[in-house]
């Protein structure tokens, strides 16, 4: 019987259709085929991560009525909220986003628990999405704790009130204003039976904002709170709802904690002895203006002679003028000079200089201070 024998011409034809098919089937497959769905959570307690490195929690611990969040590429949004409980009580969840640890559930490579002393800054941003029908507030959680703990309550608890919607208010009472990263807060102090609560309440509805969480550290710091050597434990943005909520959202939310830079010797997170300086850095703000008052201490042994000290103000800021000191250049990086006469610090002694300043946008304040080389700590 003869072979049958097939031309390398038909064999390349028969290849080149094959691919050809092959390629229209993917192409259709590819066309058709549903895109990749958000993930829903309705568990109490239940969670998801977002972007490798934020957990998405629905939170719902105080009334059984369903409640679900949908978390999206950049944030979540709450499907549904049902039920209601009484404004003059505690909200009914706490359905947020975080980065850091919560009873045990830490995001993916999160550098929190990190000591506050050997944070140097903590970046943030935050766009919500609001809506009418509903008696909530959008609150930004900062928590802290003397320990460096992951599970359980932490001892004080910093809340960011960006809106309020409908007769709620923060727990305890209000005890004043104060201007902290560039915005004026109401101030209310108090306690939940459980951990301190300091909050900060905006006066009007913040949608989107950028600003350093250490800011609202240092604050609660300076109020006997909290202390320098206690650590940043957790992170979060979300809602707490007492009716309804449906449809409020987190459009975005991002949240990096850098350590190191603030003079603590034996890094973030390490019981170590004071850093080598200390930089008091105290202003008065007012739209497009302010002045900023300079404390620098020396806790070494032995004085530092011919002192400068060297800060980055944030973008937007210049100098405009100085008192006790020289300051150059007038914007980004610049360098506080002692004058001829009184350029030494002594050992445990210190100096103050000041200026004054414009700027642009949102007003912050610088995050590190270098003296004479040296990083100091804020006070």
């Amino acid at each position: 019987m003869p072979r049958l024998r097939h031309h390398p011409r038909t064999l390349r034809a028969v290849s080149a259709a094959l691919l050809t098919a092959l390629a229209a089937l993917a192409a259709l497959l590819t066309a058709t085929a549903p895109a990749q769905a958000d993930t829903t959570v309705c568990e109490e307690f239940g969670s998801t991560v977002i972007q490798g490195r934020y957990v998405v929690q629905n939170n719902r611990w105080g009334t059984s009525a369903t409640q679900c969040v949908t978390a999206t590429d950049n944030g979540f949004r709450l499907t549904q909220a049902d039920g209601s409980v009484p404004t003059n009580g505690a909200p009914k969840s706490y359905p947020s986003v975080f980065n850091g640890c919560h009873y045990t559930n830490c995001s993916p490579g999160t550098a929190l628990p990190a000591r506050v002393s050997g944070i140097s800054s903590a970046p943030s941003s935050i766009s919500y999405g609001y809506v009418d029908n509903a008696v909530y507030n959008a609150s930004y959680d900062i928590w802290l704790d003397p320990t460096p703990r992951t599970d359980g309550v932490n001892r004080t608890e910093i809340m960011i009130w960006l809106n309020k919607v409908g007769p709620v208010q923060p727990i305890g009472s209000q005890v004043g204003t104060a201007t902290v990263a560039g915005r004026t807060w109401q101030v209310w102090s108090g306690g939940n039976g459980t951990n301190d609560v300091l909050s900060f309440v905006a006066p009007s509805a913040i949608s989107s904002w950028s600003f350093d969480v250490m800011d609202f550290v240092r604050a609660t710091v300076a109020r006997g709170l909290a202390g320098n050597d206690w650590y940043l434990t957790s992170i979060q943005a979300g809602f707490e709802p007492w009716q309804n909520g449906a449809g409020l959202a987190v459009n975005s939310f991002s949240s990096s904690v850098n350590t190191g830079g603030s003079g603590d010797p034996n890094g973030p997170g390490e019981p170590g002895t004071p850093a080598a300086c200390t930089v008091s850095y105290a202003t008065n703000v007012w739209p497009g203006g302010f002045t900023a008052n300079v404390t620098v201490t020396n806790n070494g042994s032995a004085p530092v002679d011919g002192w400068q000290l060297g800060f980055t103000l944030p973008s937007g800021q210049s100098v405009v003028n100085a008192w006790n000191a020289s300051v150059s250049p007038s914007s980004g990086a610049v360098t506080a000079t002692a004058p001829a006469g009184n350029s030494r610090i002594a050992a445990g002694g210190s100096q103050s200089f000041g200026f004054q300043g414009s700027y642009s946008g949102t007003f912050t304040q610088p995050n590190a201070f270098r003296l004479n080389g040296t990083t100091c700590r804020t006070a």
